[in-house]
């Protein structure tokens, strides 16, 4: 298990980027899922030379049990609900509903800090690179890529530094690409194939970004 364990979200990104080497000079774009995707998708887009933007997605709790993943939503609207669970926890629509909301609220406040004034990014036509620190039931990767599907990409690459194997495959129908550069088993969460798996700050996803808008102008100039 040590061989898989990735020293950081950096590491991480380091070692994905080279994964990616493919996509580098295609008018490709990366786009975190933040926070914890940030400092993996910094290091991809430096090794890209490619823009770096976020999407922003968030986990619709289980109430009561709010790690439990019983959907996702993103900007937009757009939301997917796993009713597998939602039935057998019988979960209500007004319950749904209020914790609906309650994200939304999230959701608009990191829209507002991570850009500020800048307009959302264009994507039409162009590569879209999905990264997260890693996909455990997928939820939010897949809800990111079916938003994402409306902007009309030319093409949408899923792409993590670790993943359970069976979430990796399944966003094979949503996406044109699906890197996962491992896919240890038992998988039993993310957290575990990190020695850092501390939380990505807003700060911190801030200035990477800030830092990423820097270092491809002085690559451009």
């Amino acid at each position: 298990m040590a061989s898989e364990v990735f020293r950081d979200r950096r590491a991480a990104g380091q070692e994905l980027g080279k994964r990616l080497s493919a996509y580098r000079g295609r008018d490709s774009i990366v786009l975190a899922l933040p926070r914890g995707g940030v400092p993996v998708a910094f290091e991809v887009a430096l090794a890209l030379h490619a823009p770096l933007d976020v999407i922003v997605v968030r986990k619709l709790g289980v109430p009561g049990h709010e790690e439990y993943a019983m959907g996702a939503m993103a900007s937009g609207g757009l939301r997917v609900l796993n009713d597998g669970v939602v039935h057998e926890l019988g979960i209500s629509t007004a319950a749904i509903e209020d914790v609906v909301h309650a994200e939304q609220i999230e959701l608009e406040r990191r829209e507002r800090l991570y850009r500020g004034n800048r307009p959302p990014p264009e994507v039409r036509g162009r590569t879209a690179i999905l990264i997260d620190d890693g996909l455990a039931t997928g939820s939010t990767m897949l809800v990111a890529a079916r938003a994402l599907r409306t902007q009309h990409p030319a093409r949408i690459v899923v792409a993590v530094p670790i993943a359970a194997a069976d979430t990796c495959e399944s966003l094979r129908t949503e996406a044109d690409d699906v890197i996962c550069a491992r896919t240890p088993w038992p998988f039993r969460a993310v957290g575990l194939w990190y020695q850092d798996f501390s939380q990505t700050s807003d700060d911190e996803v801030c200035t990477l970004l800030r830092l990423a808008q820097k270092r491809l102008a002085e690559l451009s100039a």
